[in-house]
């Protein structure tokens, strides 16, 4: 697929010079004549790499950079300005507004051609850096009290016992019941952290509202104080708190909690894994399919979605294990039998399962799960999938 390239200019004599030079050299191009319809369409079909005029009468180039930079969707994109404005402090308010290069026109094809060339090159090599980055695997419920957090937080405990540096994050401000598993009465960080502009959040801040639990799992929780439901953050501050625990750790597992609202659409996008946790009974399944549903208009790939079922009763019941797969159009990754009474016991001694009663059958399918998804991630990452 051959790289896109957006080009931005108010002059099109100028748009289509630069573009047929481009297409010439095997690149895919899109073009605007305007600052705000830059903008958009770099939100909604992100290119490769931007090509920016400064002088535009809606908004000028610094400007649409700045915006570019501020928007977690857009702020990786490599941008070049392109511009007649010849003077030192031009070229330096382009660089301080963000740009990657700067070039001033006239400028001969093969030198724009060259540019183009080492600009993606070095934009390639940064985005295979990353796979060395730590993975995230996002827990989502089809509805509330179906054992989500249960899910989240001994996935991260498996994985820590496995020795993988996982670490648990809980989003659900003002509903967080991770914390109280694991004895912190009162743990906002996560909801400090999301107080802070998206700038301002790096790994260093999160560092110092990590809750650390007494077998060394490391958490960023939520509290369940109906005030702190109240507060309201940008998405581009929970963005950055998921890019920022890549560093932190070599596994991440996020509770999202349960349905599908604006926020979690756009933090599942954020997730290398994704496991939706489904009771076997007629309405759980109904409401896991529409959220199947969503999940795949989103543009997901179906590899990485995972299905998994919790007993959290015995009952007769029950939606026999292959109606869930055939009702849902997946297969399931893991069962979880029903064990109330070892899930009581772990929570009064403020602890996961898995490392309260590591020999317990419940632990043993918990145990199975993070090492699938540890497999799953790993292979992945390194351009093959898991079976």
């Amino acid at each position: 697929m051959p790289e896109k390239i957006l080009i931005v200019d108010d002059d099109i004599d100028s748009l289509k010079l630069i573009g047929l030079m481009l297409q010439r050299h095997g690149y895919e191009i899109i073009a605007a004549n305007a600052g705000n319809q830059a903008l958009s369409k770099a939100i909604s079909d992100p290119p490769d790499l931007i090509i920016l005029d400064i002088m535009m009468p809606d908004m000028d180039g610094y400007e649409v950079c700045r915006r570019l930079r501020a928007n977690a969707d857009t702020r990786s994109i490599p941008i070049i300005m392109f511009t007649a404005k010849t003077l030192v402090d031009d070229k330096v308010a382009g660089f301080e507004a963000g740009a990657d290069d700067y070039l001033t026109k006239p400028t001969h094809p093969a030198e724009l051609a060259s540019r183009v060339k080492a600009i993606l090159a070095r934009s390639a090599g940064q985005r295979r850096a990353e796979v060395g980055k730590g993975m995230t695997i996002g827990v989502i419920g089809a509805k509330g009290g179906v054992g989500t957090t249960t899910i989240a937080l001994n996935l991260a405990a498996g994985l820590f016992i496995a020795g993988e540096n996982a670490l648990a994050a809980d989003f659900r401000l003002g509903s967080g019941s991770m914390g109280l598993s694991l004895g912190f009465e009162n743990a906002t960080g996560m909801a400090n952290i999301l107080t802070k502009p998206a700038g301002e959040i790096r790994p260093s801040t999160i560092e110092s509202e990590i809750s650390t639990h007494p077998s060394g799992l490391r958490t960023l929780l939520s509290s369940s104080r109906p005030k702190e439901a109240q507060v309201r953050y940008p998405i581009e501050s929970a963005v950055a708190v998921i890019s920022s625990l890549r560093t932190l750790s070599k596994q991440s597992v996020f509770d999202l909690g349960y349905g599908y609202d604006d926020i979690v659409s756009r933090l599942q996008r954020e997730m290398d894994r994704l496991i939706v946790v489904v009771e076997p009974y007629d309405v759980t399944l109904k409401m896991a399919r529409r959220l199947l549903q969503e999940l795949e208009i989103s543009g997901n790939d179906d590899s990485r979605i995972h299905l998994v079922v919790v007993n959290r009763s015995q009952s007769n019941i029950q939606t026999p294990w292959n109606e869930v797969e055939h009702m849902l159009g997946k297969e399931l990754r893991a069962i979880i039998s029903a064990a109330p009474e070892v899930a009581y016991q772990a929570a009064r001694a403020a602890s996961p399962i898995v490392m309260y009663q590591p020999n317990h059958i419940v632990s043993n399918q918990l145990i199975k799960l993070a090492e699938d998804m540890s497999v799953t991630v790993r292979t992945t990452a390194g351009g093959h999938m898991a079976p």
